[in-house]
């Protein structure tokens, strides 16, 4: 059975730092094709992050130069770390996972939220 948990959530100030966490169980995440999506009230789930099965990371546009998703093999758990946070960032943050074979798998989610 896959599991995705996210963790690392939380209530920061503006141009403060998150680090979520994605411990993957069921699947590895060295060989699937992961990424980091999030989802504010009212609007449609957008892709924030991927990590290819090479570790290439790619970003959106509106998250260039403030975020860096990473894994770790060994601990089987991918990385979002998140610098330079902004309002507009508040949502609910979700690890997906690709197993390449035509099974996709997402986690629970965890709550971001930026307000002074």
């Amino acid at each position: 059975q896959v599991q995705l948990v996210e963790s690392g959530g939380g209530l920061v100030q503006p141009g403060g730092s998150l680090r979520l966490s994605c411990a993957a169980s069921g699947i590895w995440v060295s060989i699937s094709a992961m990424g980091w999506y999030r989802q504010a009230p009212g609007k449609q789930r957008e892709l924030v992050a991927t990590i290819t099965t090479r570790g290439r990371a790619s970003y959106a546009d509106s998250v260039k130069g403030r975020f860096a998703a990473s894994r770790d093999n060994i601990e089987n758990t991918v990385y979002l770390q998140m610098n330079s946070l902004k309002p507009e960032d508040t949502a609910v943050y979700y690890c997906n996972a690709d197993n390449l074979r035509g099974k996709v798998y997402w986690g629970q989610g965890t709550q971001v939220a930026v307000s002074s």
